[in-house]
């Protein structure tokens, strides 16, 4: 078991960023779409959304991700404020997934609340234009999917640098604990 991790905190970062990546692609699904609609009466066109769905589930996948990120990074102390690592491999491989794991988790997160505002400013937006030609903007197709991809990257880098950050922290132990067995002074004269 020595420099694995525990179990229930690759269970709960697994789960968190699934829910999330759920989430993500719940919100690519459902969208807001416009519809033109002709006001006879007052002789306008303007546009008409469906629900605002999609930016609950955005808000929520920015919200599942960010408590998986959490939640590790609080159990390893963002690898500055807990125990040193040893120097080595898992060292590096631990700093290498940790920043490449930020910088998918700052994009995935962009992208998910970037979706959720825009199309939420969609779906309010109830603007009388009096022109032939018109087209109702909606969010551009992909935004969730993006975020729903840089969740997985992210999930996936997590789980590798909590494996590499266990294993750094365990050897740091070990070779401390001999380090101190192993250092006694004699006391003895020469003779």
């Amino acid at each position: 078991m020595e420099g694995k991790g525990s179990t229930l905190v690759h269970l709960l970062v697994v789960v968190l960023c699934l829910v999330a990546f759920g989430f993500s692609i719940a919100a690519e699904r459902r969208r807001s779409v416009g519809t033109l609609f002709e006001d006879k009466e007052r002789n306008a066109t303007y546009c008409v959304y469906d629900s605002d769905v999609a930016t609950g589930y955005g808000v929520g996948g920015f919200l599942f991700l960010l408590s998986g990120e959490s939640l590790l990074m609080g159990v390893t102390k963002c690898m500055c404020f807990g125990r040193p690592l040893t120097p080595g491999g898992n060292r590096a491989w631990a700093i290498i997934y940790f920043l490449s794991s930020w910088a998918t988790f700052i994009v995935a997160e962009a992208c998910l609340i970037a979706g959720a505002a825009k199309n939420a400013y969609h779906t309010k937006y109830r603007g009388m234009i009096y022109a032939q030609n018109l087209a109702c903007e909606t969010l551009r197709k992909g935004v969730f999917i993006a975020g729903a991809v840089f969740v997985v990257a992210t999930m996936i880098l997590n789980v590798y640098y909590y494996m590499y950050f266990t294993k750094a922290t365990s050897s740091s132990q070990a070779s401390h604990k001999a380090k101190r067995s192993s250092s006694t002074v004699g006391m003895t004269g020469y003779a």
